[in-house]
């Protein structure tokens, strides 16, 4: 009997899901399958693509319930707040299959008599997407519908934690008609995932992960020119300025730290405020931090469910700690909440203070429930320590100057700058990071740009 991949669900460490790995066989014959799909999709108009994925994206959304059920129980996500990614996963579907036919339009080069000129988008081929599990539908939607609607076959491996995800969307596309071997899922091993990248099939890979995990994509794929897409790590900054509406920031930044127990790609991880407002923002952050239900995410009462396994609370753990060791304040008392339990994935929010760059928690990827605040004197200095990370994916700005905003963010090395609000993705806009936080870009034009390649036309009249 092959192997099995087995899924533990956070809520209780039960088995909740169990598929087998595919054989090398299988392998080879979703490989085969959609390249020779894909040799006939790219013959497809825009429009014929958009009407076959519009359907599949309403047959998904007609299980959404169902859908937003299996993103808990895999995961751990509060069932009160699962619904949240079926609605961001319409938007971004639909918003990418609205522009595609402006996006993937003829470039022309005019003014030149006796010649037609133009660009054309060809598709990669066959797209390989690597989808993780925190965000599971949301993450995997930025490259698996634009990738099909750039005319590309999609295989896709989704997270150990998240695999009803892969079903999901095939149910959908076999379901909408799209012809087969188009879209097609593999339960895979690592070493298997690796030989998939380096496969003479596989034109293009998108992964979103940690930084190792991406430094073992680039070598899977070193033996061949290929497209890599890599969303890796991060350890986003906010910045409070003294003219910032207080209320509202402390609101949406206690939320874009805790929230998914903040197991987000773009999670607050770490925040500087202006002295002039130090202080009572701090008050008011753990006030609204206090009132947060840690418990079992089916319960539609509870906001702050389980990390997705015990190791990765106890990594959180381990950082709080070691900030408090070395002169860290917690203000949080771990015991008013009844659920947080040593050796569990059930882990209390905690805010830190007297924190500085030395200290794991303000430098490492926490992708926990847990937010260290610095006081600053300027704009200067929140820079310096904004920009003073090896990663660079999102930063979130809290000021009432929207040219201040700008200015600010010019500034800063990172690939998303918001002013007054912050975890969000925008699908009008690029999705991207630099250093650390990877490479390449998702939705808006500019993705499916990462995922075509320019063929240029050259045609003369005689």
């Amino acid at each position: 009997m092959a192997a099995t991949q087995k899924t533990i669900t956070p809520i209780d460490n039960s088995v909740y899901v169990e598929r087998p790995y595919a054989t090398q066989a299988e392998i080879a014959a979703t490989l085969k399958a959609a390249a020779e799909a894909q040799a006939q999709w790219k013959f497809a108009t825009i429009a014929e693509r958009a009407k076959i994925l519009s359907k599949a994206v309403d047959i998904f959304l007609s299980h959404k319930d169902e859908y937003a059920e299996q993103i808990t129980r895999q995961m751990g996500r509060p069932i009160s707040q699962s619904p949240g990614e079926m609605r961001g996963f319409e938007e971004r579907a639909r918003y990418m299959i609205s522009i595609a036919q402006d996006a993937l339009a003829d470039i022309e080069a005019k003014d030149k008599p006796g010649f037609v000129r133009f660009i054309r988008r060809e598709p990669l081929g066959v797209v390989f997407i690597v989808a993780p599990w925190n965000y599971p539908y949301l993450t995997s939607v930025n490259g698996v519908v634009p990738a099909l609607m750039a005319g590309n076959a999609v295989v896709l491996k989704h997270s150990a934690q998240t695999p009803l995800c892969a079903e999901g969307f095939q149910q959908a596309f076999d379901a909408a008609g799209l012809p087969k071997g188009l879209f097609q899922h593999l339960v895979l091993t690592h070493d298997d995932t690796a030989k998939v990248i380096a496969a003479p099939e596989v034109a293009y890979c998108n992964f979103t992960g940690s930084v190792a995990g991406g430094h073992a994509v680039q070598q899977a794929a070193l033996g061949k020119f290929m497209g890599l897409g890599l969303e890796l790590g991060g350890k986003d900054p906010a910045y409070v300025r003294p003219d910032a509406n207080l209320d509202h920031a402390i609101e949406n930044l206690v939320d874009g730290a805790m929230f998914n127990s903040g197991q987000c790609c773009c999670a607050i991880e770490r925040i500087y405020v202006h002295e002039k407002l130090f202080d009572k923002f701090v008050d008011g952050f753990v006030d609204l931090t206090r009132r947060y239900k840690l418990g079992n995410p089916l319960d539609p009462n509870t906001n702050l469910g389980p990390m997705v396994r015990t190791s990765a609370a106890e990594f959180v753990r381990s950082q709080i700690a070691d900030a408090v060791k070395h002169g860290a304040k917690a203000l949080i008392d771990s015991k008013s909440f009844a659920a947080d339990k040593p050796g569990t994935p059930y882990l209390a929010p905690q805010v830190l203070v007297n924190v500085d760059h030395s200290m794991g928690v303000m430098s490492e990827e926490s992708f926990g429930p847990v937010i260290g605040i610095m006081k600053v004197k300027s704009d200067d200095e929140a820079i310096r320590l904004m920009n003073d990370s090896k990663y660079g994916l999102t930063a979130a700005l809290w000021t009432s100057d929207e040219k201040e905003a700008e200015k600010i963010g010019d500034r800063l090395d990172t690939g998303t700058i918001y002013m007054n609000r912050c975890d969000y993705l925008d699908p009008a806009l690029a999705w991207v990071g630099v250093k650390d936080s990877g490479r390449g870009a998702t939705l808006s034009r500019v993705g499916y740009e990462m995922l075509t390649r320019p063929k240029s036309f050259h045609l003369r009249k005689i």
